[in-house]
C-alpha cells in the first residue's frame, strides 16, 4: 500500500505526516479532495491583532539596528 506524505497540519486523516485515509482523491487544480479539517482547528488559529501588531513593531526596531551596524563598517 503506498504511503502519501501530507502537508496539511489540520487534517483528520493525518498520522505523523502520512495520510491514513482508506482512499484518497486528488484534483490537480484543487489539491486533496479527501482533506477534512479537524473540528475546532480554525478557532485555534485565530490571531489577536493587537498582539500581532506589537510583535511587528519590535521587529522593525531590530531592523534599524542592522542598518546602523552596516553603516559602521
Amino acid at each position: 500500500m503506498p504511503r502519501i506524505k501530507c502537508h496539511y497540519v489540520d487534517c483528520v486523516f493525518l498520522d505523523e505526516g502520512i495520510c491514513s485515509a482508506a482512499a484518497v482523491e486528488i484534483d490537480p487544480d484543487e489539491g486533496c479532495k479527501t482533506y477534512s479539517p479537524i473540528e475546532g482547528a480554525a478557532e485555534q488559529d485565530d490571531w489577536d491583532e493587537e498582539e500581532e501588531s506589537e510583535e511587528w513593531e519590535e521587529d522593525e526596531e531590530d531592523d534599524d539596528d542592522w542598518e546602523d551596524d552596516e553603516e559602521d563598517i
